[in-house]
């Protein structure tokens, strides 16, 4: 459709954000597609005013709203609220985008027949100075079954999408109680909704530094954790439907964890995992993910004898419980 030629809404939140959000903010306006606008989010700064006079500076050339603090999910919201366009697209303060992001993520869509989908594109990491660290690229295979791809590898970027407002809305926006995971939150969300559908190209720079909240904030991996607790029984659904049974989709999962070293999910996600609704579905599953983990980490068990520790636990646990 040659006439498809929606508002684009970029949103940018932020809070004391003088060091990199000038940067931020040009990109956004330096975007070669012709139809987007801008909304700066302060999110209660508390730089003496200094987030503030850089957003004014910028006149009408954005839209500028001020907030007393409440995280970054809130600001998303308010930015979400607000919006004017038919498609969302999220800038950290401290990241930038490629002036063609929008233009190629619109182009993608325009080729589409159903455009309530996601579209993505790839992303190169860099330091705190702009310098490249390494380049990210979302395997194609998460067109698939969005939400068990971000389930087994949580890799997406917040600020390489392109989202109608309609399915946020639908969403019920970002989750505000997760101070460090909002983004993984809805995106599992988003993954059971809507295709996801890949942008051939990188066109954003996310900026690695030491003052981000995943860094700061210390029970950020919990919140990844707890994320997974709550979804693994809609992840054996949606990927047992895929593979023929859950039993395939367990030992698929643990291969893809084992195969990437990440031990402390599958003790903290394997071994601690929440009671399904149906009880015998429960039990199935709980002597499913044991024996499982038996089977995947034998050849490892001399090496992480740990591993034989809280596997006789959870044995304990259930039969004695």
């Amino acid at each position: 459709m040659s006439d498809f030629h929606p508002l684009v809404s970029i949103v940018i939140p932020v809070y004391n954000g003088s060091n990199y959000m000038r940067e931020a903010i040009d990109s956004a306006l330096a975007q070669t597609y012709d139809n987007c606008e801008v909304l700066v989010i302060n999110d209660g700064s508390t730089d003496n005013g200094e987030t503030e006079r850089i957003a004014l500076s910028y006149g009408d050339k954005i839209r500028y709203f001020s907030k007393n603090n409440g995280g970054v999910a809130t600001a998303l919201n308010l930015g979400i609220r607000e919006m004017r366009g038919e498609y969302f697209s999220w800038l950290s303060h401290d990241d930038v985008y490629l002036p063609k992001k929008v233009e190629a993520q619109v182009t993608t869509l325009r080729g589409l027949q159903d455009k309530e989908s996601l579209v993505f594109c790839d992303i190169t990491y860099i330091n705190a100075k702009g310098e490249k660290l390494y380049s990210l690229h979302v395997p194609k295979e998460i067109t698939k079954s969005p939400f068990c791809f971000l389930f087994e590898s949580g890799g997406m970027h917040g600020c390489a999408l392109l989202i109608p407002r309609t399915t946020l809305l639908a969403a019920g926006l970002f989750p505000e109680q997760f101070p460090t995971t909002q983004d993984y939150e809805l995106w599992f969300t988003l993954g059971r909704m809507l295709p996801f559908v890949p942008c051939e190209g990188c066109y954003v720079l996310s900026r690695n530094h030491d003052e981000q909240g995943s860094v700061t904030i210390a029970h950020h991996q919990d919140e990844i954790i707890d994320l997974h607790k709550r979804n693994v029984e809609s992840y054996f659904l949606y990927k047992g439907h895929e593979l023929g049974s859950e039993e395939k989709a367990l030992y698929h999962l643990l291969h893809q964890w084992i195969k990437a070293k990440n031990w402390t999910f599958i003790q903290n996600v394997f071994f601690s995992a929440p009671p399904m609704k149906n009880t015998w579905a429960s039990v199935k599953f709980h002597i499913l993910y044991a024996v499982g983990a038996l089977r995947e980490l034998s050849p490892d068990l001399r090496a992480n004898a740990g591993h034989v520790k809280h596997i006789a636990k959870y044995f304990c646990r259930k039969i004695w419980k």
